[in-house]
């Protein structure tokens, strides 16, 4: 599945996300149309923002400044999103691994302990880490593909800020924080130099999911998304739509994250958009 060019999100991707929820039924309210104002969640707990009025960033350029000395050297990879990009990253970095160096961020809990993959949460949490991200080990990136949604619309308590099950609490980022934050974590990665490659939200499944997710809500969060990955000249990597449309069943019963071979059909189609995110920096870099 190849990457979806800026101009032609509102006729594909958008359309598809539109179809899909109408073929859902009902899902608590409808999703806002796009282009319309969103109105912010009621309660939405606070949260940090980035300065969304940043300057856009530079996504269109083949090598970082350190690279240009060294063109011969792998391109640096830099994978950041939740739970679902820790669970493909492994088969990314396999198929990657004869022409690329694959990061994602990681963690030690306590000394002397292995590291582990750092789950990069949603946009409250990605807008205070950006900039940490973007100076982990093995800076500076040539592309990095970045997903946040799941951990956006999840419901949490609003005096303690932890996972609630009650679908009446507000979401952890509300659509309008949601794309505030979004637009400014892109700018900053923009800005790096890297090549960007978004990866829409995959699918909440109907069932009594814990935390709460609303299954439309996926639908309503994309759609804020693509039209940033629009407005930035972002291309959109649609696992929304690779998981909906999949003859095979990807997800595990009522849960949001993926079975091995699910975790592997993703792998599969992360690597190959960035892949093609590779070849189109090549192609830049000879004009």
């Amino acid at each position: 599945m190849g990457l979806m060019r800026p101009p032609r999100l509102p006729c594909i991707a958008l359309a598809a996300l539109l179809l899909l929820a109408a073929c859902a039924g009902p899902q608590g309210p409808p999703a806002p149309v796009a282009g319309a104002a969103v109105a912010p969640s009621p309660g939405d707990p606070p949260g940090p923002d980035l300065d969304a009025r940043a300057p856009r960033g530079r996504s269109e350029v083949a090598l970082p400044p350190d690279r240009a000395s060294d063109p011969a050297s792998p391109p640096r990879v830099l994978l950041l999103g939740d739970s679902i990009s820790i669970g493909y990253t492994p088969f990314v970095r396999e198929r990657l691994a004869e022409v690329a160096s694959v990061s994602r961020p990681m963690r030690t809990r306590a000394e002397g302990a292995s590291p582990r993959p750092e789950n990069c949460e949603g946009t409250n949490k990605g807008a205070r880490s950006v900039e940490r991200w973007l100076a982990m080990d093995g800076a500076p990136f040539d592309v990095i593909h970045f997903n946040f949604g799941l951990h956006d619309m999840k419901r949490v308590d609003p005096d303690s800020g932890r996972n609630s099950n009650d679908p009446l609490d507000p979401h952890q980022a509300g659509p309008e924080r949601y794309r505030r934050q979004l637009l400014a974590i892109t700018r900053a990665l923009g800005a790096s130099g890297a090549r960007l490659v978004f990866a829409t939200t995959t699918p909440v499944p109907p069932g009594e999911l814990r935390p709460y997710r609303e299954p439309g809500d996926a639908v309503a969060y994309n759609r804020v998304a693509l039209e940033i990955m629009e407005q930035e000249g972002v291309p959109v990597n649609d696992l929304f739509s690779l998981v909906s449309h999949s003859e095979v069943q990807l997800q595990k019963p009522e849960d949001v994250h993926f079975t091995r071979e699910g975790s592997r059909t993703l792998g599969r189609a992360v690597a190959g958009a960035i892949l093609e995110a590779m070849e189109t920096a090549d192609a830049g870099s000879t004009d």
